[in-house]
């Protein structure tokens, strides 16, 4: 699958795991909401400041995301490796809240403990069928 392809197929999906890595070394996997953005290569997602995650990421920016659609009788994954970004300022902000997020920012888009993790692909494998294709983004 071509990098337009991949785009399309994370798009579409309800749920996204992202992995960041702990203070010991190990993968840390948990699973999000879809995206708010995706801007080429950039994947944009809302979560608490305080989170474990961000912590994780502010130490260490590498991260790997993983989409999945899982049919009747055809699975198909995506898996992307890149750099993971805390943003916390109020522009990147602003450019993906949700009227929605004020049930968990009790003070809207300025909460100190809303920010955006903005995660920019390398490179991504497509399975499906037994097969993976890799590509780089």
């Amino acid at each position: 699958m071509d990098k337009a392809g991949i785009f399309k197929f994370i798009s579409k999906q309800k749920t996204a795991f992202i992995a960041s890595v702990d203070e010991n070394g190990y993968p840390v996997v948990r699973a999000v909401c879809a995206p708010r953005k995706i801007d080429g290569n950039e994947i944009y997602f809302s979560t608490n400041t305080s989170s474990k995650k961000v912590r994780q990421f502010l130490a260490n920016g590498k991260a790997c995301l993983y989409f999945y659609k899982r049919g009747k009788i055809r699975y198909q994954g995506v898996s992307l490796k890149g750099e993971m970004e805390v943003c916390t300022d109020q522009e990147t902000k602003d450019g993906i809240w949700r009227f929605g997020d004020k049930l968990f920012y009790k003070k809207g888009v300025t909460d100190p403990d809303y920010c955006v993790l903005k995660f920019k692909g390398a490179s991504a494998e497509y399975y499906c069928d037994l097969k993976i294709e890799k590509t780089d983004l």
